[in-house]
């Protein structure tokens, strides 16, 4: 199990979602995912997504204008 890192600053809705959805192939089961990005939409973006595909979303913090999201996967 290890943390994977994914720095999505600078995209816009859709993108830090499809980022994610990229990256996934870099990950393994039980993996968790550190997401951060700075798109307004991106808390929301990513609850629901985690919902949508059964991925459970341990944390969403902040830092500054950006949110970090980690993800297990």
């Amino acid at each position: 199990m290890a943390t994977k890192v994914l720095d999505a600053r600078g995209l816009r809705c859709p993108q830090p979602i499809q980022s994610i959805i990229t990256f996934m192939h870099q990950t393994e089961p039980g993996d968790v995912l550190e997401v951060t990005a700075d798109c307004p939409t991106f808390e929301d973006d990513v609850r629901k997504w985690s919902e949508r595909t059964g991925r459970t979303l341990l944390a969403i913090t902040h830092e500054g204008t950006a949110s970090v999201a980690q993800i297990r996967v």
